[in-house]
């Protein structure tokens, strides 16, 4: 009887402590996706500060999403399986994030104003000493806050991907 009643207390405990570490994620992912905008934002462009970080990751179907909202996600996705197939660059060539493709990002500046669903935001940086303004339009979704645009002086990331 005592080894049955070790072995189950053994099991109970070891169930006990796998459900406190499922709920702890699940806790985490939902602290996470249901950010504000502003701390959203600032997910997106602090890493850029860093001089060895190589970009946001959005050339994949998860990335996309994880960023943008479906539909502008599913454009330039189908951008991107489009070119892969042709064995081309796809339209969007460099990061639209920072609007470039090299990068030395300083004086970050961050500026959110949030209205219920939609929220907009104002991000001005120099990159390689040069000064950049890009505004994003965000919309909150199911899984959270997510891109709808993003304008800079190259031009909307919609109109480019003719997403209305």
């Amino acid at each position: 009887m005592n080894a049955i009643r070790k072995r189950y207390m053994a099991c109970a405990a070891t169930l006990s402590f796998a459900l406190l570490l499922l709920v702890a994620a699940g806790m985490r992912l939902v602290t996470a996706e249901s950010a504000s905008p502003q701390a959203f934002v600032e997910a997106i462009y602090k890493p850029y500060l860093n001089k060895d970080f190589k970009g946001i990751a959005y050339s994949t179907e998860a990335g996309l999403r994880r960023y943008f909202e479906p539909k502008l996600a599913s454009a330039i996705l189908k951008d991107m399986q489009a070119a892969a197939k042709r064995k081309e660059v796809g339209t969007l060539d460099g990061d639209p994030f920072i609007d470039a493709q090299d990068w030395e990002i300083a004086n970050l500046a961050i500026d959110v104003k949030a209205a219920g669903e939609k929220a907009s935001a104002v991000v001005t940086f120099t990159n390689l000493g040069q000064p950049k303004s890009i505004s994003l339009d965000l919309v909150k979704t199911a899984v959270g806050w997510r891109i709808a645009d993003i304008v800079a002086s190259s031009g909307s990331l919609r109109k480019l991907f003719k997403v209305k």
